[in-house]
Order: C-alpha cells, then sequence, then structure tokens
C-alpha cells in the first residue's frame, strides 16, 4: 500500500529578491502539474511578507517526489535561485483523517 504524501515547502527570499524568486518559482509549476504522480502543487505567496512562498503539495507517494527532486526544471530552479533564497525548509506530512 502507498501512502500520499503532503508537503509544505516554505521559501523566503532575500531582501529585495522576492520578484525573482517568484518569477523562478511560477516556472515550475506547468512542467511539475504534468510530472506522473503530483496530485497538487499549488504555489502562495504571504500576504504580510511579499519575500515568502508556500507551495502546498500532494505526490502519489514518497518514490514520485524523489523523482520530481532529480528533475532538469527542479536543478535549473536550484542552480537559478542559489543567491537568492534566503531560507528554504519542507515538511513531510500524511493524511490521519
Amino acid at each position: 500500500m502507498t501512502t500520499e504524501l503532503v508537503l509544505v515547502a516554505n521559501l523566503i527570499a532575500h531582501p529585495g529578491k522576492g520578484a525573482e524568486l517568484q518569477a523562478a518559482l511560477e516556472t515550475l509549476l506547468e512542467p511539475t502539474r504534468a510530472e506522473v504522480g503530483c496530485l497538487q502543487y499549488d504555489l502562495h505567496q504571504d500576504n504580510k511578507h511579499p519575500d515568502a512562498f508556500v507551495f502546498f503539495e500532494r505526490w502519489a507517494d514518497y518514490d514520485v517526489w524523489q523523482d520530481h527532486m532529480k528533475t532538469d526544471h527542479i536543478n535549473a530552479f536550484l542552480e537559478v535561485t542559489k543567491d537568492v533564497i534566503a531560507d528554504f525548509n519542507v515538511t513531510e506530512l500524511h493524511k490521519i483523517g
């Protein structure tokens, strides 16, 4: 039995780099949503802190998310934003109810 994986990814840009981070994040939407096993991939911006962004993600299971993390578009994103992102953390969750 596979367990659906839910992720909350929080990204904060260095001061003054929010627009640059947002543009880079938006390039991930289409190719990621087209990936096998991607159930939901939604980008949000903090209403009070415009340099802060949150992805709410749902994946069929842990392995498909790991495949996602090895894609060309993720590797390109990480390279382009290495001097843009001040903080990046991911919380892995599973639904219990």
